[in-house]
């Protein structure tokens, strides 16, 4: 399922955020190349206050040597607004809140799968597009390498890309002797991972699927994953790898102490739930490991496809497939294909 239709913005507005990891050896230099191209093409800059500089730190003076000569450019601080500004781009710092993509045109993420998921907490609630460069180790939803950032640029100032919708979960904390509303809410673009918030012992579980439940076993805890996220967390779980334009929900038992408990491949339209033995430990569930909810004995966290999407920009970047061989670094000698 894929949205080809790019918005129709102004040319005299236009406007990209960028979320970067600070890091990495490469960030300065890769924003360096995106602020010179944006400035040639007079589209602005947005930046997170908490990737900026800290302008009263000491070694903000410290030299360095670039192609030009010496400049004043702070250590392992990636991005600087007044230097971008120097370089001639229009740059704008705003903190790191639901609202802070809202106008932009795109978000650019500059890092790795951490970085990204970061990022799609700004652009998800504003609906704006992502698209992520990697300078981290597999990057599995990076778009492009480092290396590749003259090329994107000129792809993404041509409005030369396309944008395709990835699920996301819903996820709501349930008292089931006083349901509505939700105790809690969030989303997860990855999975939720329900987990054992102590070193000892199991959490017991109850997995549910559209009302009806399928298996209880003991475990370090359970992931209900997106077909994005099979890659992440329940693919070190041991659940499979689905393409991600595939719609369904995945759901992973972690550990699991039973003979039977195998991850299960189900619907997109289907409700599922775990359930956290009343008698038992209390849990926590955590959301792209990045937002966690806490979940008491006897809880249920429910979950279901949301109706809002990642807007995911691609760039004709290389098939999925030979992504998994690269990411993964997988054995693929002997291969011949059809031969004419």
């Amino acid at each position: 399922m894929t949205d080809d239709s790019v918005p129709d913005h102004d040319p005299g507005a236009r406007e990209f955020l960028v979320v970067a990891h600070t890091g990495r050896e490469n960030v300065i230099e890769t924003i360096e190349a995106i602020a010179r191209r944006c400035a040639a093409a007079d589209v602005a800059l947005r930046v997170v206050d908490h990737d900026t500089l800290d302008r009263d730190a000491p070694d903000h003076d410290v030299l360095y040597r670039n192609n030009e000569g010496d400049s004043p450019r702070p250590p392992n601080v990636p991005v600087d607004p007044e230097y971008l500004r120097s370089l001639g781009a229009v740059v704008e710092v705003t903190t790191a809140e639901s609202a802070s993509a809202e106008g932009c045109e795109l978000v650019i993420v500059l890092g790795g799968d951490g970085t990204f998921l970061r990022a799609a907490e700004l652009a998800y609630p504003a609906e704006v597009p992502v698209l992520g460069i990697n300078l981290g180790h597999i990057g599995f939803l990076a778009e492009a390498e480092a290396h590749r950032v003259d090329e994107v640029m000129n792809q993404l100032i041509a409005r030369d890309y396309r944008i395709e919708p990835r699920m996301t979960l819903d996820i709501a904390i349930v008292d089931p002797t006083d349901p509505d509303p939700p105790t809690a809410c969030s989303w997860a673009l990855n999975e939720v991972a329900v987990l054992n918030t102590s070193n000892n012992g199991v959490l017991e579980l109850v997995t549910e699927v559209d009302g009806r439940p399928v298996s209880a076993f003991g475990a370090d805890g359970v992931l209900v994953s997106t077909p994005t996220g099979s890659t992440a967390y329940a693919f070190s779980a041991g659940g499979p790898v689905m393409w991600p334009d595939l719609e369904a929900i995945l759901v992973v038992p972690n550990n699991a102490h039973a003979l039977f408990a195998r991850p299960m491949v189900t619907s997109p339209r289907s409700r599922i739930a775990v359930e956290v033995d009343k008698n038992g430990r209390s849990a926590l569930a955590l959301c792209d490991g990045r937002r966690a909810l806490d979940v008491p004995a006897g809880a249920r966290v429910e979950v279901v496809r949301s109706e809002r999407s990642v807007r995911w920009i691609r760039i004709d970047s290389d098939p999925f497939a030979d992504r998994l061989v690269t990411k993964f670094a997988l054995p693929v000698t002997g291969w011949r294909g059809r031969q004419a």
